[in-house]
């Protein structure tokens, strides 16, 4: 295990190309296991949660071929087995989604309890009852989930919440099950539509209609495609509330105005500045940063990835802002390493700075005030998740004096080489083992 010894303060300044989704790939990777023909896909990124994705699709039967730089084939001509190896299943939390390829292409699921960060609750319920809405027969035995069908047929299907995964698994459903499949309350991300096109390009028939409701034609088969991933937009907001904390001045090539808007609008609240261009888009700020009131919700709205980076940034914004997190109740265990560094902050049960959310009664710290701007120091810290993690990063790069970081495989997990980019970008970062 691997511990980040950074020397700070830094501003970060010059440029850095954002690689393919995190969150895209891995549901691509489990769509191109839907053919029996190879899939080819460019801007895969080289992150730890690919790779381990590929170990899941491997596991099943899927050959892989990498094609220098960042293209990948799959080609899952046939599935060796059902179940997915228990010690895989817990290195990430993909392997729910091996539900759709596993149930059409032999029948049968098994597949363990999954693992990934420690944000809250992340029930797999929306997605077993869709399947079983769909004829599957799905029942839950020591952690694992077990599902059988024949054949899935379309139904309706209305989620509780436009879970982002949820919407994808059923996607992945549809696809192949007789008749239509009707998705309410569906989730609209970019990274649901980047798969919705995928799955179009292999031949399914999918259409975007209003209010959330995306409807899914059945085919009998599918076929290989070709798809370019997605630019990773959390990556690209990452960075660039890095580089407003830090008073530097950073272009992020390949980051995408379309799939940010909402980034971009509290960016010029809080006083940041931007500049789009045609390949990317420019992080800077002039003055000081403002305090505002912020809520996390679904897409369109303010993401629930990009809350933790943006209240190490209000840290130093000029007087009281209000963060409400909406997405995931326990969303805010960094405050506590923030904390050590001089952050003043507190967290509430309550909604605050916006209207009553699903966690209002249920004694859930998913509100948080902010008091700046505060000088940040040095300190030892910890982390148990990926953004989490990042955010840690990024105020240690702003912090006085050195800070050491330890838990750096969860930043690995989404972020490219991310010690060896700060560094082009000013920073003083070194990688060490930890004894």
């Amino acid at each position: 295990m691997d511990q980040f010894v950074i020397a700070g303060p830094a501003r970060l300044q010059g440029e850095i190309a954002v690689p393919g989704a995190k969150n895209s790939v891995s549901k691509l990777l489990a769509a191109s296991m839907l053919t029996a023909e190879p899939c080819e896909f460019s801007n895969v990124p080289q992150i730890d949660d690919t790779s381990v994705t590929m170990d899941i699709c491997e596991s099943l039967g899927t050959c892989f071929t990498r094609r220098p730089p960042r293209r990948l084939t799959a080609h899952t001509a046939s599935l060796v087995c059902s179940e997915v190896p228990a010690d895989l299943a817990r290195r990430n939390r993909l392997s729910v989604m091996m539900l759709a390829p596993l149930l059409h292409r032999t029948g049968r699921a098994v597949i363990p309890a999954a693992g990934g960060d420690r944000i809250g609750s992340r029930p797999v319920d929306f997605h077993l009852e869709a399947y079983r809405q769909m004829g599957a027969e799905v029942r839950v035995e020591q952690d694992t989930y077990i599902a059988q069908a024949e054949r899935l047929t379309g139904t309706e299907i209305v989620l509780p919440f436009p879970s982002v995964s949820a919407t994808e698994n059923v996607l992945l459903a549809g696809a192949l099950a007789r008749g239509r499949t009707y998705i309410r309350n569906a989730a609209i991300e970019p990274e649901v539509i980047d798969l919705a096109l995928f799955l179009q390009k292999m031949g399914a028939i999918i259409e975007h209609q209003v209010d959330r409701t995306l409807v899914v034609e059945g085919v009998r088969q599918l076929f290989g495609a070709t798809h370019r991933v997605m630019p990773d937009r959390l990556v690209s907001a990452s960075i660039g509330a890095a580089a407003l904390l830090t008073d530097g001045d950073v272009f992020v090539r390949h980051a995408r105005q379309r799939d940010m808007l909402t980034f971009l609008n509290t960016v010029r609240r809080v006083g940041g500045c931007f500049d789009v261009a045609a390949d990317g888009i420019r992080f800077y700020r002039r003055g000081k940063l403002r305090p505002i009131a912020l809520e996390t919700s679904v897409h369109p709205g303010f993401m629930t990835d990009w809350q933790p980076a943006f209240v190490v940034l209000l840290t130093q914004a000029e007087g009281m802002s209000v963060v409400h997190e909406t997405v995931f109740e326990d969303r805010f265990g960094y405050v506590e390493q923030l904390r050590k560094m001089g952050a003043a902050i507190e967290v509430y049960d309550a909604c605050l700075g916006g209207s009553p959310c699903r966690f209002a009664a249920r004694g859930c710290k998913h509100s948080a005030v902010i008091q700046g701007p505060t000088r940040l120091h040095g300190a030892h810290l910890e982390t148990t998740d990926l953004r989490a993690g990042f955010t840690e990063l990024i105020a240690a790069v702003a912090a006085e004096g050195e800070s050491v970081l330890v838990g750096v495989e969860h930043i690995d997990r989404g972020y490219e080489h991310i010690d060896e980019s700060f560094r082009q970008l000013g920073a003083s970062i070194e990688r060490r083992q930890m004894d």
